[in-house]
């Protein structure tokens, strides 16, 4: 295991892929950790150096008291950037992952390549959407992450793929029952106060973004939103729920690899 000091605790990370390649930073999603990406990892590191890391708060890194912001998240990125020499990167991010790619394009583009966000939006949600959130779990405590692993079955993933794909459905899952209560909710708080609406013309650098079909919590009506008002960005749709990368698999990771490839 690899972990990179920060000022107040370690943030875990696993580097793979050719040391020549360009790198390719993935973020996960709330409630998951950077194994949500292993779909991806064969595909990705034929072409790139992947560097996978766990969100302040979420599987081996460290877990500080919250709230949480975007920025904050955002200025983990770019620390450990630093402490791997890394001077650019392309950069994937879905959900909570996909707003610090927001945050990174608007006051970090020189630090990036491509961006690509997926199953994310300008603004997700509300107060009264994630203060309830935020108050069960600090309230019950694993127990409650036991219960949002259940109800996030159907958020996640499409009733077809749920039932063809259990196993693969589970290990995603599991992430969530395994999360520190008190770092799920202090992402969830930092996921509740973002908002790049206004700021999304900031982004300069190539940007691809991904959207699921049928996914409730981040419609495709948000990532529409930011490709029309991100010059020359691209849009691309699969069927799948929340997490497109583990619903579509083979199918979202060439249509990644044909973006940050492309000239």
């Amino acid at each position: 295991m690899a972990f990179v000091p920060l000022a107040d605790g370690e943030l875990h990370y696993q580097i793979e892929g050719p040391v020549d390649a360009p790198v390719l930073v993935l973020s996960n999603s709330l409630g998951t950790d950077l194994h949500m990406w292993d779909v991806q990892m064969p595909a990705f590191t034929r072409h790139f150096r992947v560097l996978r890391f766990d969100t302040r708060g979420h599987g081996r890194s460290l877990v500080t008291p919250g709230p949480y912001s975007i920025e904050q998240l955002g200025r983990d990125v770019l620390a450990l950037l630093d402490a791997l020499h890394i001077e650019r990167a392309h950069f994937c991010g879905l959900s909570m992952g996909g707003l610090i790619g927001q945050w990174l394009g608007i006051n970090a583009g020189q630090r990036l390549n491509k961006l690509i966000v997926c199953n994310t939006a300008a603004k997700i949600g509300d107060p009264s959407v994630w203060n309830p959130r935020i108050d069960t779990v600090l309230r019950d405590g694993p127990a409650a992450m036991v219960a949002l692993r259940d109800a996030s079955i159907a958020r996640w993933f499409t009733p077809d793929f749920s039932a063809a794909n259990p196993a693969a459905a589970k290990q995603i899952t599991d992430m969530l029952a395994a999360t520190s209560p008190e770092g799920y909710a202090a992402n969830c708080a930092a996921v509740r106060d973002a908002d790049f609406r206004d700021r999304l013309g900031e982004i300069k650098v190539p940007l691809l973004v991904i959207a699921g079909s049928d996914d409730a919590v981040t419609p495709p009506s948000g990532g529409h939103y930011i490709q029309e008002r991100v010059q020359g960005a691209e849009y691309a749709e699969f069927h799948a729920a929340h997490l497109s990368n583990v619903q579509a698999g083979h199918a979202f990771s060439d249509r990644v690899l044909a973006f940050l490839k492309a000239d």
